[in-house]
């Protein structure tokens, strides 16, 4: 299940005996944690009637006699336990370490317990140390099958980048912030769309910017690694027109505000490489750009996409081959050493601007 069905089923219904939380997303993982806490061990409750385990230090059968046990203190319980992935044997060429195929005496424990749970005991076991993709699923697979006998299974992914984007909206209401969609975007793509990254910058931009004015570029490149993004941007679109003394201009701001300009350029490279890509493959719309770069695993906000486009536009294919070979060409310059990084900047961008 998600997030939010979980989050839906334990505001109605009692918890389940044990639950298996799969997935590297942590912001909506601590807001499950916390709910089914709140639920299970309201207020004083807590202090006693949870218990953090990890299986770094503990085995599972620990864990499943922990659980069997009645607690003096509480009749209600939450076990969290940590490292889910460790209870698994290790494996050689399919063999357990023991010489026996499979995963059963550990996992027929699991079973045999949830077959008659400790009434008032909820189960949490969390495997944040894969992802959903590449050579990750795999493993999680086998995770997933080791607590096959786990009733209830919460799988906290990578948010999508509309799924980002309400987060953002949402958050902004709960601190009171204002925001234009440029600034909005800007933020999204400093923080990656990265869910716990974003709740923490809005608290910061709370904290700084108050609820009386509207949150400006200056505010997220004075407090949001990152947000300088927005400048090369403006540079892109200069370089975008031929002009070169709005885009000097714009170097000269990113010079100001501390931009370190080798990784200025490494924004700039991918910026045109992503359009050329999509100028080959005559893309032609920011939705179009989405799904394009998705099948080549590629993930773009929406802002994004639509910056990409932008620079497609603005240049014919012959000139982003061009600027991708310049951009290639400063870069040995940066590595080779050069003094001076704003004349090696400036160099790319009269070549560029020709």
């Amino acid at each position: 299940m998600t997030p939010e069905q979980f989050l839906s089923r334990i505001a109605k219904q009692a918890p389940a005996p044990a639950y298996l939380f799969l997935g590297q997303e942590g912001y909506q993982r601590r807001i499950c944690k916390n709910a089914l806490l709140e639920r299970v061990l309201p207020g004083d409750l807590r202090a006693d009637g949870l218990t953090q385990s990890d299986l770094e230090s503990a085995g599972l059968p620990d864990v499943l006699d922990d659980a069997r046990s009645l607690s003096l203190f509480t009749q209600q319980r939450v076990i969290w336990v940590c490292s889910a992935e460790l209870a698994l044997p290790r494996r050689v060429s399919g063999i357990t370490e023991n010489g026996e195929e499979g995963e059963k005496p550990a996992e027929s424990g699991l079973a045999a317990y949830l077959k008659a749970p400790t009434p008032g005991t909820v189960l949490v076991f969390e495997c944040s140390r894969y992802d959903f993709t590449g050579d990750d699923r795999a493993k999680l697979e086998r995770v997933e099958k080791f607590y096959s006998a786990v009733p209830e299974l919460v799988e906290f992914r990578e948010l999508t980048p509309e799924a980002s984007r309400f987060l953002a909206e949402d958050l902004a209401k709960q601190h009171g912030l204002k925001f234009g969609r440029p600034e909005l975007a800007a933020l999204l793509e400093a923080v990656a769309g990265d869910a716990s990254r974003l709740s923490a910058e809005m608290e910061k931009l709370s904290l700084f910017v108050g609820r009386e004015r509207a949150v400006t570029m200056d505010d997220l490149r004075a407090l949001v690694p990152n947000a300088a993004q927005s400048t090369i941007f403006t540079l892109v679109n200069a370089l975008g027109r031929r002009d070169r003394a709005g885009a000097l201009k714009s170097l000269d701001a990113l010079i100001r505000e501390g931009e370190y300009l080798p990784l200025a350029l490494t924004f700039l490279s991918t910026q045109f490489r992503l359009a050329l890509a999509a100028k080959e493959a005559k893309v032609n719309s920011a939705s179009q750009a989405q799904s394009f770069f998705a099948k080549i695993g590629v993930r773009m906000w929406r802002d994004r996409a639509e910056q990409v486009i932008a620079t497609t536009n603005a240049f014919t294919k012959e000139h982003l081959a061009k600027a991708v070979g310049l951009i290639y060409e400063t870069d040995k310059k940066f590595r080779e050493g050069y003094r001076d990084d704003r004349v090696v900047m400036e160099t790319l961008v009269t070549g560029l601007t020709n």
